[in-house]
């Protein structure tokens, strides 16, 4: 099927451009008109979702020289030109320049409908390739941010995937120091409002008085010492991303104003009566149980639920920890390149250490952890000293936990069973059966 792309006729005739469109109209196939060149040049994008139909003889610019600047806008964009008696010898010579076909008048209703049909299925096959490439990049940046290879991590890069070309607003949940913000950016960078502003807030760092000025902007003069026009955050994400991070924080008189700008996604600056449209979505971020607050009366439930239109569960550290040395070694690195040292040796036993501590302050408090390695002033402190406040483990539950983590680190350093096995002392049958049991084979 085709119907979904569009063929962009770009003919002066009216006569002619009537007849191709009441041709290729009559199978199904959607159609555009243009005039001009300069026209039909501004409805095509390096995406175009369809195909051109255009005459060599047009006023103003020509088809031939269209044809060479769409292609410098989409080289696999197929171009059909239409030509006169006279004009087959620019025709050839166009195909010769990347042209996929051309029609010499008068040309038959199903000649038409045959080579658009061909270029329509040409395109498809690019945009869908093309389509595939971006799903490809975009896993590979976010597994290259998003750090990990245990079951809680791939379920939230699906997650990001799922939702990040979505309209849908996102409430993330998460412990402190999980990446929420991580999250947020990778969220808006995977949409199709990347190329907009992600505007960031904390809303327990805003003071109450500053509210309306640094959420909805205001006028010159809105107030004493309000001497020119300010644009607040959120019209300054106008097409982009606001990202509310720790939005149980927020006052529950900050929360109506904000739930009404939600609603009717509008706002006016302080000191105006203009309502000005804004078209941003919302990606909020709480380490609470909004519900529990909501019952409590301390969060609206109406702004609970606008919000929570997708939710995203981050994993604390705790749970997760296959993933705790590779983090390790990547923080490692980032930390010798900011600190302009050298990476240290990892002594034995460090990893134990690491994988057996419960990390109240989640990843970032693992990044602390490598950037003192790197410094050199380690000792004496959690997870290396004695840990504070941790609650202790039920025994079996520690020992699967290194054992899975050992295990997934060995593989990821080794690549193979067999030299996995041999690092590790084990039988290979060994080694096989606790890979099924811990489900890393996946």
């Amino acid at each position: 099927m085709t119907d979904d792309l569009t063929i962009l006729i770009i003919e002066d005739d009216p006569d002619v451009a009537l007849g191709c469109e009441q041709a290729l109209q009559l199978e199904g196939l959607r159609t555009a008109c243009a005039t001009s060149a300069e026209h039909g040049r501004r409805q095509i994008g390096p995406d175009f979702p369809g195909i051109v139909v255009s005459d060599i003889r047009l006023p103003g610019q020509d088809g031939l020289a269209l044809q060479r600047d769409l292609h410098a806008i989409d080289p696999e964009l197929p171009v059909i030109l239409i030509t006169g008696h006279g004009d087959i010898s620019m025709a050839v010579q166009a195909m010769k320049d990347g042209a996929y076909d051309f029609l010499q008048k008068p040309f038959a209703p199903e000649d038409l409908v045959d080579v658009v049909r061909r270029a329509l299925d040409k395109r498809r096959l690019v945009l869908e390739v093309r389509a595939l490439r971006r799903q490809l990049e975009e896993r590979d940046l976010l597994a290259a941010r998003l750090i990990g290879n245990s079951a809680a991590m791939v379920r939230v890069r699906g997650l990001i995937g799922a939702l990040a070309n979505s309209a849908a607003d996102v409430l993330i949940h998460g412990e402190t120091g999980t990446g929420k913000e991580l999250v947020a950016r990778c969220l808006h960078e995977a949409s199709p409002r990347r190329k907009g502003n992600f505007v960031a807030i904390n809303c327990g760092g805003l003071p109450e008085t500053l509210f309306d000025s640094e959420i909805f902007g205001h006028e010159a003069g809105a107030y004493t010492g309000a001497g020119k026009r300010r644009i607040g955050k959120i019209e300054h994400a106008n097409g982009g991303t606001l990202f509310l991070d720790e939005i149980e924080t927020m006052p529950v008189p900050m929360q109506i104003k904000l739930l009404r700008v939600l609603q009717e996604r509008t706002l006016e600056r302080l000191g105006s009566n203009t309502p000005i449209p804004i078209d941003i979505r919302i990606v909020a971020a709480t380490k609470e149980d909004l519900t529990v607050l909501a019952e409590q009366g301390r969060f609206r439930a109406d702004l609970y639920y606008r919000l929570s239109v997708a939710t995203l569960p981050l994993p604390p550290l705790r749970e997760r920890r296959e993933d705790i040395p590779l983090l390790f070694e990547h923080f490692l690195l980032q930390a010798a390149a900011r600190h302009e040292r050298p990476v240290p040796p990892t002594p034995t036993g460090r990893i134990q250490q690491l994988v057996g501590y419960q990390w109240p302050g989640n990843v970032r408090e693992l990044r602390n952890v490598a950037d003192r390695c790197v410094l050199g002033i380690e000792a004496g402190s959690p997870p290396f000293g004695q840990p504070q406040g941790d609650t202790p483990r039920p025994f079996a539950e520690t020992v699967e936990a290194f054992e899975r983590a050992l295990i997934a680190d060995a593989l990821r350093r080794h690549g193979t069973l067999a030299r996995t096995a041999e690092a590790l002392a084990l039988p290979k049958t060994t080694l096989h059966d606790k890979i099924r049991k811990y489900g890393l084979g996946d």
